[in-house]
């Protein structure tokens, strides 16, 4: 039966479980940094920092948030690039997840750049917090249209440099390629289903665009990656 990928799905996916914890959820957090990284998504988020920090002053410090940072592999991948640039930087990694948050401190024990907060960032705390640059890694999908849109106008008013989103492209190919590495990684059942409901609840680009221009934004751009992916760089939000 075809694949109907026209629409993004409303299905919940079990990681939307914030009170969700124990082995299986570390193993499925784990395994979703794992198979980012081989499939390059870390880079695509890396990339589009080195564009927003392209005219920055050297040795000013950065503050970056990782908005649902999971087991804190983003976070760490910043770190390391940072400290490769020898930029002096401070990442808040942020999820909604207590058994998230704590995983994903013990595997960054040995980053002393790196803090983590459970918060929920429609919540008031969240919207007073203050950063330099705001990263969204395989996160921004889980939300609805109507979420999308609240939490990119904050940050549009937040963020002084700008924001970078890589989220996944819907398509029928990615979900069918992602039913191969399940296999090939052998997934546990978490990370199998939330996966591929995840493909179906990602995006086209004539949606991202839309999000664009229902926010007014003047300075953006959306480029496909891969693997099936999406890099939504918006700079200089608040210039």
């Amino acid at each position: 039966m075809p694949l109907d990928t026209s629409h993004r799905t409303t299905q919940e996916e079990a990681l939307d479980d914030f009170e969700l914890a124990g082995a299986d959820l570390r193993d499925a957090l784990d395994k979703i940094a794992t198979i980012n990284r081989w499939l390059g998504g870390n880079k695509i988020t890396l990339d589009g920092l080195q564009v927003l920090l392209e005219n920055t002053t050297p040795n000013t410090p950065i503050t970056i948030i990782d908005i649902g940072c999971g087991n804190g592999d983003m976070c760490r991948a910043i770190a390391d690039f940072a400290r490769h640039k020898t930029l002096p930087v401070k990442i808040l990694g942020i999820d909604a997840n207590p058994d998230t948050i704590a995983h994903a401190q013990l595997c960054s024990r040995n980053y002393p750049t790196i803090s983590y907060s459970v918060q929920n960032v429609f919540d008031a705390s969240f919207a007073s917090l203050q950063y330099d640059i705001a990263v969204c890694t395989l996160t921004l999908h889980h939300f609805s249209d109507t979420d999308i849109l609240s939490l990119m106008a904050l940050l549009a008013n937040k963020a002084r440099l700008g924001v970078v989103i890589n989220d996944l492209h819907r398509s029928a190919l990615a979900y069918r390629l992602f039913q191969l590495i399940c296999f090939v990684f052998q997934l546990n059942d978490l990370s199998r289903e939330d996966g591929l409901i995840s493909i179906l609840r990602g995006f086209k680009k004539s949606e991202l665009e839309r999000y664009s221009r229902q926010l007014q934004l003047a300075n953006y751009r959306i480029r496909w990656k891969w693997a099936f992916r999406y890099q939504w760089i918006i700079k200089n939000l608040c210039q």
